[in-house]
């Protein structure tokens, strides 16, 4: 149990296609598998946010700021893992299905989990310093989700399981681009 585990963290780092081919990676012991994955990465992502809130608190002389609590960040990480899955049924499966598109959400809840993989590598960031690091692990569990939207729902490129996977990133990037642009500073009103 524990090799077939580890088996589908390596497949999901390596960007393998045939994780989410095989019917064996959906059985009953897969929504486990994506359960612990998840709060595995939650659980991980504690540690540079930690060294973050160190640096906060050596630069700006913020010594009475806490981070999360563990419950909070568990919480917090199971219930983004469900409507991240909601969007992407819902945009992936019934907005713009492909032809061959026969997807259930339990299949898309289990793919999500998988490719949370990548953010195991946050365990290497326990230092401020290593904070620009954060990003490889965010773009590679993008990449790996990417991969595992593409297969699953069947489309014929990844430009279209790019563009699904994506648009809530750039919706954000935009809408962030959009109130910089209308910040003034050193005005009240």
């Amino acid at each position: 149990m524990l090799t077939e585990f580890l088996n589908i963290i390596i497949k999901s780092i390596k960007l393998d296609k045939s994780l989410y081919n095989e019917n064996k990676n959906y059985s009953e012991a897969s929504i486990y598998f994506a359960i612990v994955i998840i709060l595995l990465t939650a659980i991980i992502g504690i540690i540079p946010g930690s060294a973050m809130l160190d640096f906060f608190s050596s630069s700006f002389n913020v010594n009475d700021f806490r981070g999360p609590s563990l419950r909070s960040v568990i919480i917090t990480s199971l219930v983004v893992w469900v409507i991240k899955t909601i969007y992407l049924y819902f945009v992936g499966v019934i907005l713009f299905p492909s032809k061959t598109t026969k997807s259930t959400f339990r299949k898309v809840l289990i793919t999500v989990g998988y490719a949370h993989a990548p953010m195991v590598l946050n365990v290497f960031i326990i230092d401020y310093r290593l904070l620009y690091l954060m990003f490889i692990p965010y773009i590679w569990y993008n990449i790996t989700l990417i991969v595992g939207i593409n297969e699953i729902l069947k489309y014929k490129n990844y430009f279209k399981s790019t563009v699904v996977v994506s648009a809530p990133i750039i919706l954000l990037l935009i809408l962030t681009l959009m109130q910089l642009s209308n910040f003034r500073i050193g005005t009240i009103i």
